[in-house]
């Protein structure tokens, strides 16, 4: 498999190196204790007051077909063609008032992102890779699954172990090789003041 470890211009972890986003996926289960740990690393993210407000739904190809059927069926046409390979498959969710108040937390959806993020990179330790996806519907995710009023689908993940970009149609196989981009740490830092661009180094 081609090696797909970010060509970061500064050092950083190599777990974040590493984690990437595969849509080719072998043909084999995740381990229950694998999958336990990407989530118990998402349990320990940080949030606005300890608030928590992720919640996922979790479907396993093997030990959950209905569900992971269901949830497949949600994401949109181009999604579906690869997730369908993808071992497990989830949804992200978030709390959008608090528990205790009933107030609105503005920070739902970012906290949940920290959530997702901790998994994505404890499943890149793992040797595991997790793509997160937008494209999905997240009113049919909500009347499959019967989820409640105040949480709402964020966010559509798979999960397993990267398999070879030549299992993927040649469009998708050619994004699967292409080189890793970012934008340089200047076209997104402001020093100072809003307006001056640059890096710290």
């Amino acid at each position: 498999m081609t090696d797909r470890t970010a060509p970061a211009a500064h050092p950083i972890a190599p777990v974040l190196a590493a984690r990437w986003s595969p849509r080719s996926y072998e043909d084999r289960p995740v381990p229950a204790a694998a999958l336990a740990q990407v989530l118990e690393a998402a349990r320990w993210a940080a949030s606005c007051l300890n608030e928590q407000p992720w919640t996922y739904l979790v479907t396993r190809k093997a030990e959950e077909p209905a569900a992971h059927a269901k949830l497949l069926a949600c994401l949109s046409p181009n999604n579906q063609g690869w997730a369908v390979r993808a071992p497990v498959l989830m949804l992200g969710v978030a709390r959008t008032n608090f528990a205790a108040s009933g107030k609105p937390n503005r920070h739902a959806a970012y906290d949940l992102g920290q959530a997702t993020a901790n998994l994505a990179a404890q499943a890149a330790a793992l040797g595991l890779q997790a793509h997160q996806m937008a494209g999905f519907d997240a009113a049919a995710a909500r009347a499959a699954f019967a989820i409640p009023e105040g949480y709402e689908p964020m966010v559509a993940i798979t999960l397993g172990y990267p398999g070879p970009a030549s299992a993927l149609p040649e469009a998708l196989a050619a994004r699967e090789t292409a080189p890793r981009t970012r934008k340089p740490i200047a076209e997104f830092t402001h020093l100072g003041a809003w307006g001056a661009m640059g890096s710290p180094a």
